[in-house]
């Protein structure tokens, strides 16, 4: 989608695209201008084109708003744009606007822009939008209303399974839901048109340029292909053959057939549903490279891009000025249903960048040593934001690599300012001058636009770390373990040590005087001098870190500069490149670095596993003899990941990992027995000393060439490959029909019945009378007690049913898979064998079902309490609800019939899940809990609600014994007691569209 939200003319039928998100139906986000926005007073026009309006925030507070980090800017924006005085408050808005007082305080809600899910979390969404349209026509509204809230994009990317490689062929079961001879099911005959996934505001298309991605669609250099290429699992490398590619993708159509066809449905029925089909990208790189927008324009409005992802590393966008970060399944849905996500104010810890980095610091050695130094700080849980004069050292692949690694050190996002070097990012991948012009426009009126050549501007944050770039010193790893870390600067004197110490992890035990022993050798009609020290291999290696572009081309950028200064490399070194992946080579090539790469005798070998598996050639015999007769300690270097002692060769005893351009240099001097500072790295013709830093390229030169020609090149790549699309996905057949048609044989996707009893209009709160206890749980209970995510158990109730839909135990897949099935998952609530139910005294998934005696499982004790209409509740100690948020934790006690948990105390973002299914969180009174009011679990409870329901409120329970107590109802503010007069959100939204 282009950067004003709308989108450009289709230009294949490969990717759904939705139409201009104007179209969009209900969504407070989407009509930024409406008349209950106590905001309107900000409104204003950008450049007085009243075809450019926004929310200038930056008037709303004055010196209090020009102090707030920018991350608090953008919650302060979606909180004014959103304000409806019921979702959002503008209680809500000021809070965020008194950040530097209120963090850490209040909660606040968040409107992201738009949504971001992968194939697992994403089915469950879409099937209860399907399910929402059958509920809405069966009560006589008009089911083609029903779309998400906000923009939804849904990346196939977690179905591929490596079934054939190179290196491994496993025979797998048809564990996804479908065959390639299996009927499709039933295609309505009126056709409708799959719309395209958005593009960003470029004039080209954009999408995943991650190595793996891209590279066999490089020209010359390979054949195209459709996939991404599957990665050998031995070594992380990818596998060259497109047959295997074709192959594990033939697979992947046949296995998932009948979700595809599902999602495929989706995409063409929701107006803001787009589909990323497999094969394209996974989803983190996919949102970085495709579906980011910096700066969406909506209604002639103007406003910043944020989003909200089901995969981990949605951080990377953050570093392009994008506040998004991970959160669980049901949270995304919430935001597809037109909810906002609530948050606790947050802290912001501000990194501070100054200095100057090495010039001999790669971007891996930049980028790894602020992850080390985030982690060592303590940042999780907080919002991370960087400043200083240091930032515009950073590239954006830098600044996304920073962002993406969050998960590592626990912050929950890693926020990078839009500032000149973003926009020159977007430029050079295909952003259009004007929207280029209005984005920087907008963002400079709101004040969202870093300019660090003004420090008075700083914004005020609750701790600073200070980074310094230039205390980042580059390593290499060696001499026989990769754990082993030498600087640079002390290589030489670490070296010596070795030689002189006892044989072990570092040591060779020569003697002292024979380490300076020179052996001469004969080798192609010219004499050479070995040493200790010599380098005799040295392996340009594209693999695991050293994939990052800028570490390529910084050894093709040294390379072309000691060639031009007249240096070469000794013959005898067995010198090699192995790019990792045919896109390596292509920027390499169009970059004009190749040839002098090759000229120094690194010619590309191959893609595969070469060096750091010990398959290099071996060393010419003279200088193998040349080595045993000296007894020499000959090196390697290379920019593998292994370097154990004779892995490359059993007559190289050091060998030292190192970066790409590292490799180069120390091949080009012949040892390691060289101080880079202070002694030359070789002679010119003209007898003058060259000095690695006289052909060293400086960070601004490699960052020139990455976006010029990689960048570029990529995105160029990608646009051709998105215009082909996947011919599989294009031929896909799927249903066309406003309702979808069920297939009731299938065990992957199912009609849920959270609608099965809705009405029009929400009923009077019914009291729950005489509940049994369904489970008495203790302390700690997490969601992975609550809804496993992992295998099926043969003996589980979920395994009974799939056993009488006629599988066999090899496809029963995980309950991460079947996520689209209710039937499945309510069998799976409350089916971890590590549940310890105090009715039962050991850890089992077993309830016991009071009105028989009887000892069952949980699932099937709940469906005999259903037929004998009794209502059951869960009895449970502190912090029910703990671990990651997952969407079935709710909706699986909900379909087993609980209408209330009392507890001693709650994981927040579950208890807001409870409600948000319609469940009631209620709490024990301090101090008590069910032990100290006496309670054994086998009574039966009524609880009567008010109708004037209001937050915090007390409440009295019966027992069938005569005891009563109070608790405390959860309920924290006026939106969760309406959710819950309404039986959840999904009937709540629901309503809306009658």
């Amino acid at each position: 989608m282009f950067g004003d939200g709308s989108a450009p003319t289709a230009p294949s039928p490969s990717l759904p695209r939705p139409p201009p998100h104007v179209e969009l139906i209900w969504s407070p986000a989407m009509d930024p201008a409406r008349p209950e926005c106590p905001f309107q007073y900000l409104i204003e026009t950008l450049n007085d084109n009243p075809e450019k309006k926004f929310y200038n925030i930056a008037k709303l507070g004055g010196t209090k708003y020009d102090i707030l980090p920018y991350s608090i800017r953008v919650l302060l924006e979606t909180a004014v744009r959103n304000c409806d005085c019921f979702l959002v408050k503008k209680e809500d808005a000021m809070n965020i606007l008194d950040w530097k007082t209120k963090q850490n305080n209040v909660e606040v809600p968040f409107y992201p822009a738009r949504v971001l899910l992968q194939d697992f979390t994403g089915i469950p969404a879409i099937v209860d939008f399907a399910a929402m349209r059958e509920a809405v026509k069966n009560l006589g509204g008009d089911p083609m209303k029903v779309h998400p809230a906000c923009p939804t994009d849904l990346t196939v990317d977690h179905s591929l399974q490596i079934d054939f490689s190179k290196c491994a062929i496993q025979n797998a079961p048809n564990p996804g839901g479908g065959d390639l001879q299996r009927p499709l099911a039933k295609v309505s005959p009126h056709k409708a048109q799959p719309r395209k996934v958005p593009c960003r505001g470029q004039t080209g298309c954009k999408g995943p340029c991650d190595a793996g991605e891209s590279s066999r669609n490089s020209g010359k250099f390979s054949a195209q292909i459709e996939n991404t290429p599957i990665l050998c699992p031995f070594h992380l490398q990818p596998v060259p053959e497109p047959e295997t590619v074709l192959k594990n993708q033939e697979v992947e159509f046949g296995r998932n057939r009948e979700r595809l066809q599902f999602f495929k449905w989706g995409s063409k029925v929701f107006r803001n549903v787009a589909v990323i089909p497999p094969g394209t990208g996974m989803a983190h790189q996919m949102n970085l490279e495709y579906l980011s927008r910096v700066v969406f324009e909506v209604k002639d409005f103007l406003y910043p891009d944020s989003v909200v992802g089901t995969d981990s590393h949605t951080t990377m966008v953050n570093g392009l000025g994008i506040l998004g970060w991970g959160v669980g399944g049901i949270e995304t849905e919430a935001v597809m249903l037109g909810m906002p996500v609530a948050l606790t104010l947050p802290e912001v810890v501000g990194c501070e960048l100054t200095g100057l980095a090495s010039p001999l610091a790669t971007s891996i050695d930049v980028v790894l040593s602020i992850t080390k130094q985030l982690r060592q700080a303590g940042v999780a849980g907080k919002f991370v934001e960087f400043f200083g004069t240091g930032v515009s050292q950073l590239s954006v692949a830098d600044r996304t690599t920073i962002a993406n690694m969050c998960p590592e050190y626990g912050a929950i996002l890693s926020f990078f300012p839009v500032d000149n070097v973003t926009l020159k990012h977007l430029k050079h991948t295909g952003f259009d001058k004007a929207k280029l012009e209005s984005m920087e426009a907008y963002l400079k009126a709101v004040k969202l636009f870093r300019n660090d050549q003004i420090s008075s501007e700083e914004p005020e944050y609750t701790q600073i770390i200070q980074i310094d770039l230039s205390s980042i010193t580059p390593y290499v790893s060696g001499p026989k373990r990769p754990q082993d870390r030498v600087a640079i600067t002390n290589m030489k004197s670490d070296f010596q040590a070795c030689l002189n110490e006892k044989i072990g992890f570092k040591g060779f035990q020569i003697a002292t005087e024979k380490q300076n022993d020179v052996v001469p050798v004969e080798y192609e009609g010219n004499e050479y001098r070995l040493s200790h020290g010599s380098v005799v291999i040295a392996a340009v290696i594209s693999c695991t870190n050293n994939c990052n572009p800028s570490v390529m081309l910084a050894a093709g950028l040294l390379a072309r500069k000691a060639v031009e200064a007249g240096l070469m490399v000794k013959p005898y070194i067995r010198t090699s490149l192995s790019p990792g992946s045919g896109m390596v080579t292509h920027y390499l090539s169009s970059s004009g670095v190749l040839p002098y790469l090759s000229k120094l005798g690194f010619e590309v070998v191959g893609y595969g596993c070469s060096t750091c598996v010990g398959n290099t050639a071996p060393l010419p015999e003279a200088i193998r003899n040349a080595i045993k007769q000296g007894d020499l300690v000959a090196c390697g270097v290379l920019s593998g990941n292994k370097n154990f002692e004779g892995r490359l060769c059993d007559c190289v005893r050091a060998n030292y990992l190192a970066s790409p351009p590292l490799v180069v240099a120390y091949a080009i001097a012949g040892t390691v027995n060289i101080d880079f500072q202070t002694e030359p790295l070789g002679i010119d013709p003209n007898g003058k000393n060259i000095y690695l830093h006289d052909v060293w390229p400086t960070r601004e030169e490699l960052q020139q060439v990455e976006e010029e020609y990689v960048i570029s090149s990529m995105f160029k790549e990608l646009k051709e490959k998105m215009e082909k699309g996947n011919k599989r996905w294009n031929f896909l057949e799927a249903p066309e029909s406003v309702l979808f048609p069920w297939d009731m044989k299938s065990t992957y996707i199912r009609c849920p019945s959270f609608f099965d009893k809705l009405a029009k209009e929400p009923v009077s709160l019914q009291p729950v009378e005489n509940a049994h206890v369904l489970l008495y749980l203790g302390d700690s209970v997490t969601t992975d007690h609550i809804s496993p995510a992992g295998s099926i158990a043969r003996n589980s109730a979920a395994a009974k049913y799939l056993t009488n839909k006629g599988l066999t135990p090899r496809e029963f897949n995980s309950y991460g898979a079947r996520r689209g099935n209710d039937a499945v998952m309510t069998r799976g609530t409350f089916a971890n064998i590590k549940l310890l139910n105090k009715f039962i005294g050991k850890p089992a998934p077993k309830t016991v079902h009071f009105p028989s005696g009887q000892t069952l499982d949980v699932f099937e004790a709940a469906e005999l309490y259903q037929k004998e209409g009794i209502p059951l509740i869960i009895l449970a100690g502190k912090k029910y609800g703990l671990g990651s948020s997952r969407d079935w934790t709710a909706k699986g006690p909900f379909l087993l019939g609980v209408k209330a948990v009392i507890a001693e105390s709650y994981e927040k973002i579950h208890k807001d899940h409870l409600i948000g299914i319609g469940i009631a969180p209620l709490q024990f009174l301090p101090g008590e809990n069910a032990n100290v009011l006496g309670l054994t679990g086998k009574e039966q409870f009524s609880i009567s609600f008010p109708q004037e329901l209001f937050p915090g409120i007390t409440l009295d329970i019966k027992t069938n014994t005569g005891k009563v107590f109070s608790v405390i109802a959860l309920f924290e503010n006026d939106v969760e007691t309406t959710i819950y007069k309404h039986g959840g959100i999904l009937n709540y939204v629901a309503r809306r569209f009658l």
